[in-house]
């Protein structure tokens, strides 16, 4: 079964990794991944004050595409461009007078016309293939690997947009089980990671990935699980950079969701992209017995 895709522009750089583990999964669960065709950055943020519409032209604009192609599904991976795309959606489809804006802005495009639904991969995988499928494609639990759950702020920030509670979410949580892993809940699971401070204020976004990761390594945790791209980098590359700065500190391996599923269903890690990662994952997924 085919699914519409948008990719947006990290996934073609830095977190290729995510996309091709994503659609390794996909195939082994019957679906394929079908890159949406004329699709342009998503806008990277939503616009936060009532007034200002022109932040929401760049998602429209995909939304409108995605039209084009008669679909009225699209799956997405990045968790910024899931919650750009979403909050625009939203917006557009509660006033009437934004999106006719909006719609007349667009030239040389078609009118959007509410169609969309717009799902996070791992929404997906949740609500359409569910975790008690998958737990039964699993052909490698993840048995002795201590798993941190951690959520940022896309995926569960404004409430309109949530694919969980936005205080007590449960969707890792619930996909570690699945995979066969243990899971280490952490209260910093959904505070930031640190976000665009990552350019200006590298200190700040390491110290950040410090305090989130600290109470996991304290709970005896083997690794972090996440989904945003630009968490991993902050968790996985400035806390990587930690360890320069706090003495006897040692940041965890961090891993796409993608990857541990495409790894509990008996995928190659040398397919997975693990090279690219600051703190390298290879040695605990030996120890662990994860991977031979």
């Amino acid at each position: 079964m085919d699914l519409l895709y948008y990719p947006g522009c990290t996934l073609k750089t830095s977190a290729k990794n995510l996309e091709t583990s994503a659609m390794a999964i996909a195939e082994i669960l019957g679906y394929r991944l079908v890159e949406m065709d004329e699709w342009n950055c998503c806008g990277v943020v939503a616009s936060l004050t009532s007034d200002d519409l022109m932040h929401h032209l760049a998602p429209l604009r995909n939304l409108i595409h995605i039209e084009d192609q008669k679909q009225d599904k699209v799956v997405v991976l990045c968790d910024m461009c899931y919650n750009t795309l979403r909050q625009t959606d939203v917006r557009v489809k509660e006033s009437q007078s934004d999106l006719d804006t909006l719609n007349s802005f667009m030239d040389e495009e078609n009118d959007y016309n509410k169609t969309v639904k717009i799902m996070h991969f791992l929404e997906f995988l949740r609500d359409e293939v569910g975790f008690a499928t998958l737990k039964k494609r699993v052909k490698k639990p993840l048995k002795g690997l201590k798993l941190m759950p951690y959520y940022g702020c896309m995926l569960l920030r404004p409430r309109e947009v949530a694919i969980d509670d936005a205080e007590d979410p449960r969707i890792l949580s619930d996909l570690i089980k699945a995979l066969g892993a243990e899971v280490v809940d952490n209260p910093y699971k959904i505070e930031c990671c640190g976000s665009y401070r990552t350019i200006d204020q590298k200190e700040l976004t390491s110290k950040r990935a410090k305090n989130i990761s600290s109470y996991a390594v304290q709970h005896d945790a083997d690794a972090i699980m996440l989904s945003c791209p630009l968490c991993k980098y902050n968790l996985d590359f400035r806390g990587k950079e930690a360890e320069s700065m706090y003495d006897g500190y040692r940041q965890l391996p961090t891993l796409y969701f993608t990857q541990l599923i495409a790894l509990a269903l008996g995928l190659d890690a040398e397919s997975l992209g693990f090279d690219s990662h600051s703190v390298d994952p290879i040695p605990l997924l030996k120890q662990k017995g994860v991977i031979d």
